[in-house]
């Protein structure tokens, strides 16, 4: 080698070394804008990834993100074979490609074919320009950038994201299930041609302007698909004898209340993964549509369905119909603060029993009672006599649950609920817990509902519910024992039932409870089996009066409809707890034989607080709320204390006492006999300054 041609090598060398410095420089200057990419339309997905609602970028596009992963490989394949065969193998640019067009435009003087691979279309997309000389320099510079920076896969990510199909799609998904209804993950060949026709001329081959256009461009790529091998002959032809989609669809609707609120809790997320089943969901919104909630022109409903093993959400209907503004369609009646007439009576019966101040079979009496002026009726207005606690609770009873609830406390009830991630909401001005709410006095939404009885379902273990497919895991709180939670589910099993819409239900191994609250406004069924639970409401979302919204005729045919889908749910009461199967062996014993208020004659005891309770008071008006001290058994009068402090009786026996602060309590009652008991509680004021 002579030494000319070794420094002709040398500068050679440091020439091409010196370009690629000068490239880099240029690169690390004037990156690629990736904007357009980042302003695709934000989407709520179910769980296996399908739109369930889509909201506009904020350009007006729908554009929705794409990795050829979720694309069906024969529409890549006759992308490539049409669009730029050699994309696998080329940096960016294509020189093969260049040197054919440039060959062809010198001999024929004008431009007959391009050179533009899919990584220089992809440039133009992310930063449209005239088509000039220069424009098309800088597409090759920016093919070259985006081929090195974000490889293969990023590269055909973002044409699959950004190509433009017609009017304001853009991206294969927003086209495909415009065009076709589904996801472009399968696609017939004659679906997958178009989708790569149509970007060619976006405007002038849209199939739902001009269907001949579109099919002559179609058959175009399927004859190249066959051509190339991709497709036989055969299947060409068959592609090319079906019809092109005359019309867009609208893009999935599903599940918009609960996408509209994720969407604003997190506004900036590209595609939100929810738990939500869409073939569920499709089904029940179907169901529902064929019937209206009520007779009332301006009922609404809400459904919650629930997985009880993991708590995920696997369907959500916020609404009867979104668009009824006449039924205020938009509004989220899960979420919702609505009186549940009937519906808690199941937990203070099973709190309880968890407490062992009952038993399903201990006798109560329903009958005329004034609790310290309170006078609870049935709502048929009569009375039943003396019933088993079990009967008290599947006949729904209001007397017995109320004289529950009169020896659990209240404020106890509430403080247990709240323990469990369970809110229950007063009336303003409301003193606190008191007894009417066993009968719905108190506010609570579908959503906590449906999760406390799926709390029951698992055998008292109450976890919150899962929207999204990244929510954590809980571990819960135990609002009962396993043995009080299946005495529930045993009891309500038995619950009178009404037809569902598919078949009458008679023989489905659910347990479920109604409710219906004051002057006919909500109308409640929830019920679980051994694998899911299901809420139900209907009612007018302004809180008026509902005509003809009463739990077991409106809400619970609804309800048992919804169970029809899961026909291999088993029974949620078939395998009782141990302790339960040796309660059964044995007696009861005398204490929980029958329920009677001041009947035990071995003493007092404290029926509220219970001993190592922690108590949640509310701070109103510069004190705290005053907590019930209720006594059983034992002889008047009896003296209370409260850390060593006497605390006023009243004639009944019972007493109320204010807290001056936080911490841990010892309360003690005497009786006239000189017998004590005692207990130990924590006290927790809530709203204190």
């Amino acid at each position: 080698m002579t030494r000319r041609a070794t420094t002709a090598r040398i500068a050679a060398a440091w020439g091409a070394a010196a370009l690629l410095v000068a490239l880099a420089a240029l690169d690390r200057a004037a990156p690629p804008d990736l904007s357009r990419a980042a302003a695709v339309t934000h989407t709520v997905e179910a769980r296996d990834g399908s739109v369930l609602r889509a909201f506009l970028a904020s350009d007006g596009m729908w554009r929705l993100p794409a990795t050829p992963g979720a694309v069906d490989p024969l529409y890549l394949a006759m992308l490539m074979g049409w669009e730029d065969r050699r994309f696998d193998s080329h940096p960016g640019i294509d020189p093969l490609a260049v040197a054919r067009a440039l060959g062809q435009a010198l001999s024929a003087g004008r431009i007959v074919s391009g050179a533009s691979t899919l990584s220089m279309q992809t440039a133009r997309l992310l930063e449209p320009r005239a088509r000039t000389l220069l424009a098309k320099v800088t597409e090759m510079g920016r093919a070259l950038q985006l081929e090195r920076d974000l490889g293969k896969e990023g590269v055909l990510g973002l044409y699959l994201t950004l190509a433009p199909f017609g009017g304001n799609l853009e991206g294969v998904r927003a086209a495909s299930l415009a065009y076709f209804g589904k996801e472009p993950a399968v696609l017939s060949p004659a679906e997958a041609a178009l989708l790569v026709a149509l970007p060619q001329s976006p405007e002038r081959l849209r199939p739902d302007r001009f269907p001949d256009a579109a099919r002559i461009a179609r058959d175009r790529v399927l004859a190249r698909a066959a051509a190339l091998g991709l497709i036989d002959e055969a299947e060409a032809e068959r592609a090319m004898a079906s019809a092109v989609p005359e019309a867009r669809r609208d893009l999935p609707f599903l599940a918009p209340h609960l996408a509209e609120r994720l969407q604003a809790e997190t506004p900036r997320a590209g595609a939100i993964a929810t738990t939500i089943d869409a073939r569920l969901q499709a089904t029940i919104e179907t169901m529902v549509s064929m019937r209206l909630p009520a007779a009332d022109p301006r009922a609404s409903l809400a459904i919650i369905v629930v997985d009880n093993t993991t708590m995920a959400v696997l369907a959500e209907v916020g609404a009867w119909d979104y668009f009824d503004a006449g039924r205020q369609g938009m509004v989220d009646m899960t979420r919702a603060v609505r009186s549940p007439g009937s519906a808690l009576k199941p937990l203070i019966y099973g709190l309880a029993f968890d407490r062992r101040l009952l038993h399903p079979d201990t006798l109560i009496e329903d009958r005329p009672r004034n609790f310290a002026g309170y006078r609870p009726v049935n709502f048929d207005g009569g009375f039943a006599g003396m019933v088993r606690a079990r009967e008290a609770l599947a006949w729904s009873l209001n007397v017995p649950a109320v004289a529950v609830l009169d020896r659990l406390g209240a404020t106890g009830f509430d403080t247990a609920l709240g323990e469990a991630g369970i809110a229950l909401t007063y009336p303003p001005g409301a003193a606190g817990p008191t007894l009417p709410l066993a009968l719905g006095g108190v506010g609570i939404t579908l959503a906590d509902l449906t999760a406390v009885y799926a709390g029951i379902a698992n055998g008292g273990l109450v976890r919150p519910l899962a929207e999204r497919r990244d929510a954590p895991q809980v571990e819960g709180h135990r609002l009962m024992a396993p043995f009080a939670a299946w005495y529930l589910a045993d009891i309500l099993r038995d619950a009178p039932r009404t037809g569902g819409f598919l078949q009458d239900g008679s023989a489905r191994p659910i347990a479920f409870k109604t409710g219906t609250s004051y002057g006919y406004r909500d109308a409640w069924a929830i019920g679980f089996s051994a694998q899911h639970t299901v809420g139900v409401w209907v009612g007018r979302a302004d809180g008026s009066p509902c005509g003809g919204c009463v739990g077991i005729d409106t809400a619970s045919p609804i309800l048992l409809s919804v169970f029809d889908l899961f026909p291999g749910d088993s029974d949620p009461a078939a395998d009782p707890p141990e302790a339960v199967t040796a309660m059964a062996s044995a007696a009861l014993p005398a204490y929980l034989a029958r329920f009677d208020r001041g009947a035990a004659a071995n003493g007092p005891e404290l029926s509220f607080p219970v001993d190592g309770a922690r108590l949640r008071l509310a701070w109103d008006d510069g004190a705290a709320q005053a907590m019930p001290l209720r006594v059983d058994g034992g002889e008047a009068p009896f003296s209370w204390f409260v850390n060593g402090t006497p605390v006023a009786a009243d004639r009944r026996g019972d007493a109320s006492w204010v807290p001056d602060g936080e911490g841990f309590a010892a309360i003690t009652v005497t009786d006239a006999a000189g017998r004590s008991a005692d207990v130990q509680v924590f006290v927790e004021i809530v709203g204190r300054p």
